[in-house]
């Protein structure tokens, strides 16, 4: 069973705008554990992806990412932060367009 992607992108924006709050009040640097995250799903998916890609892997559990280098899993917000990783991760993926996903069926025809 594929992972809702509404419920995804709930996490993933909850994440998001806990990175720019962390970045803005100058307690993190996001790219600490962004960028390992997005390396790793750039490995996992392949450049080619949807949306619905990004939510099943997602669904899957985001436990390997904790293990990753230069990830601390003591970090308190680092849920928070994989989460960002894939909202960024998102914006790559081939049905995402100007803030939305779209059906690429219908955009086809």
């Amino acid at each position: 069973m594929a992972y809702p992607l509404e419920n995804a992108l709930f996490n993933w924006e909850a994440g998001i705008d806990r990175l720019r709050e962390l970045e803005r009040s100058g307690q993190l640097r996001g790219d600490d554990v962004t960028v390992p995250v997005r390396e790793e799903l750039r490995r996992r998916l392949g450049a080619t992806f949807t949306a619905s890609d990004l939510a099943s892997l997602y669904g899957e559990g985001t436990d390997w990412a904790v293990m990753l280098p230069g990830v601390d899993p003591g970090q308190s917000d680092v849920q928070e932060l994989i989460d960002a990783a894939f909202w960024l991760h998102l914006q790559s993926a081939g049905d995402y367009a100007g803030g939305r996903v779209v059906d690429l069926e219908l955009e086809e025809t």
